[in-house]
């Protein structure tokens, strides 16, 4: 990659804050600096300008040098100035064509998703439309990275066929009105559209487990973003309905009809865009969430294992129980995922990562108890369609956790290096959108669609 002379004397400037501020030999500064150049060329790869893909590249740079993590503390105003909706790199200013492109494509995807959703209102019955709003609102997420990643227009094609596809078997598989397997395929088709949606965020490349990393990350900071957005979209929406109210004026109706529709719909697209916007920075977020919730999950876990034994036997353990159980190990599964993309996978083990051993093991003790229940249940009750997929999920998780166990053990003890634990979760993705995919397709008509 050609980088420019203001880029170059940029990193000249960080060269010399590192040999100024540290005893280190030219030759590690010349491979630090090679280390640089190449995350500069990959953000910039996705999208950012120079300006912005250096400032980020060296906070980057911090979780390898401590000198680099300097000089991103010091120079931190300068990227989130940079990255600001607004700014521009390269002395751009703020109105580029290419960002008010983008603007214009997020705008029209949002509006697109928020129409789809508001003929779904109109033309389908509500357990129709909360089947297939998945199939409704994603495409138009896809489409979004399929335009940003430049993908050509046969690979941006051939995402659409899992979506139709999808549409096809949730419309005409004849399920029974709030039956066990329509809400089983309500559930687990997003899981498979958003896999489609990460097929488009790496490009096609999803092969790479780096860029399924990358995918996994993108997930997290979009959850964050998505929650923020609908926190502050629900208190502006009451505080709205208070003052209309406070006015003798219904505005319920307006909320129902347009609002409801647009709202989700276009907040998926928005808060996509916003950790497009600003690529990376939110990564700071996650070695802090990440070091929160994981001695608080353990915890959790523990006092549910202790209480499940102490309080009921296994067998009588309360359908509903093992229905929050298993939401609560997905949860995990989605922390322990989080907590490996935020992690410097040069840094050598330290207690945080003896922490992440205890949540998985903490998460397997759950897990093994969960199929106990499950197994005699089926033994005393038979099968049903909430029974197996329950106890597939289960029994999904149980390969995922035991190796990943053994993994981080194997780490702790310097018998492996971490590179080990993320390849086995990136390899073990494509497992949970199969099942997903089997638990749409093959589950409802094993059960009659009852």
């Amino acid at each position: 990659m050609t980088l420019d002379a203001h880029l170059e004397d940029r990193i000249a400037g960080w060269r010399n804050y590192v040999a100024d501020h540290r005893v280190i030999s030219s030759s590690d500064i010349d491979e630090m600096e090679d280390h640089l150049r190449e995350q500069i060329s990959d953000l910039v790869s996705v999208g950012l300008t120079a300006d912005e893909a250096f400032l980020v590249a060296v906070g980057r740079m911090g979780g390898l040098d401590e000198v680099s993590r300097e000089f991103a503390q010091e120079h931190s105003d300068r990227l989130w100035k940079q990255l600001v909706l607004t700014g521009g790199g390269r002395g751009e200013e703020s109105g580029t064509p290419r960002r008010r492109r983008e603007l214009a494509v997020v705008l029209a995807c949002a509006l697109g998703a928020g129409l789809a959703v508001r003929a779904g209102f109109e033309w389908l019955s509500d357990n129709a439309l909360v089947r297939n709003a998945a199939v409704l609102m994603l495409p138009f997420l896809t489409l979004y990275f399929a335009w940003k990643r430049q993908m050509s227009p046969k690979s941006s094609a051939l995402l659409a066929v899992p979506f139709v596809l999808v549409a096809i078997v949730l419309n005409v598989f004849p399920f029974e009105p709030g039956g066990a397997t329509e809400i089983i395929a309500a559930i687990h088709a997003p899981v498979v559209l958003w896999f489609v949606v990460g097929a488009a965020y790496v490009a096609g490349q999803w092969r790479s487990h780096r860029r399924r990393m990358d995918f996994v990350r993108f997930t997290g900071e979009f959850a964050v973003y998505l929650a923020l957005l609908a926190l502050g979209g629900g208190v502006l929406m009451g505080l709205t309905a208070g003052a209309f109210s406070a006015l003798g004026i219904d505005i319920e109706p307006f909320f129902e009809q347009w609002i409801v529709p647009f709202g989700p719909a276009g907040a998926i697209v928005v808060a996509a865009w916003l950790v497009e916007a600003k690529q990376q920075v939110v990564e700071n977020i996650a070695p802090v969430l990440t070091r929160v919730f994981t001695p608080v999950t353990i915890l959790m876990l523990v006092a549910l294992f202790v209480a499940v034994i102490v309080s009921h036997s296994v067998v009588d353990v309360d359908r509903g129980l093992l229905i929050l159980m298993d939401l609560i190990l997905v949860l995990v599964l989605g922390l322990l995922l989080y907590s490996i993309s935020a992690r410097d996978p040069h840094a050598a083990p330290d207690v945080f990562d003896l922490l992440q051993v205890m949540l998985i093991a903490a998460a397997l003790a759950v897990d093994l108890l969960m199929l106990t229940a499950m197994a005699t249940r089926i033994a005393e009750f038979g099968f049903t369609a909430n029974k197996v997929t329950a106890l597939g999920l289960n029994l999904v998780l149980l390969v995922n956790l035991v190796w990943a166990a053994w993994l981080g053990i194997s780490f702790l003890r310097g018998r492996t290096g971490f590179a080990a634990v993320e390849r086995w979760q990136m390899r073990y993705l494509p497992v949970y959108c199969g099942w997903a995919a089997l638990a749409v397709v093959a589950i409802p008509p094993l059960f009659r669609f009852v």
